[in-house]
């Protein structure tokens, strides 16, 4: 697996401040893709052990971090590297919050229980899902491109079979 980007901290791909990692590779092929370049499975460097453990030492590290958000790309296309990633961060980080963007919708991430896409959705609490439509483009929405973008609360949706959708946190009640 290849990853194509990694920001220690970021506003905009989830709420409060997360690290994120962008995974390369996608086969949706979106037009109008922000970033086209991500496609290609071998886009940016290996995601090598010692690059691996440098990441989560730096996550880590941070005690600023609401979480981490998987991009790409899209990590369902490398889905059991990025579980085995997601478990490695939380051997040190048990309970660490992840969010994951895919093409996929939710409903076929989990048409096939017990798949590496499966045990990868189950593994994040957050997944923005659906690719994205140019004609459908919205810059007032939050974390998403397209309104036919969901976000979805992973472990409700999971727990009550049918989409939840997420609801954000309210950090500033009563100012």
């Amino acid at each position: 697996m290849n990853i194509c980007g990694y920001y220690p901290e970021s506003i905009n791909e989830g709420e409060g401040l997360r690290a994120v990692l962008f995974i390369s590779g996608c086969r949706h092929r979106c037009p109008g893709c922000f970033n086209p370049k991500t496609w290609n499975f071998n886009y940016g460097e290996a995601f090598t052990p010692e690059r691996r453990r440098e990441i989560i030492e730096e996550i880590a590290g941070n005690p600023l971090l609401d979480g981490l958000t998987l991009a790409g790309g899209d990590p369902f296309f490398s889905a059991e590297e990025a579980a085995d990633f997601i478990h490695e961060l939380r051997a040190e980080l048990p309970g660490f919050p992840v969010w994951i963007y895919t093409g996929y919708t939710y409903e076929e991430l989990t048409a096939s229980p017990g798949s590496a896409e499966w045990k990868l959705l189950a593994l994040c609490q957050v997944v923005i899902d659906g690719r994205f439509v140019e004609e459908l483009k919205d810059l007032t929405l939050s974390y998403r491109g397209s309104s036919n973008q969901r976000i979805i609360d992973i472990p409700a949706s999971l727990a009550g079979d049918t989409v939840v959708l997420w609801e954000p946190e309210l950090s500033f009640q009563g100012v």
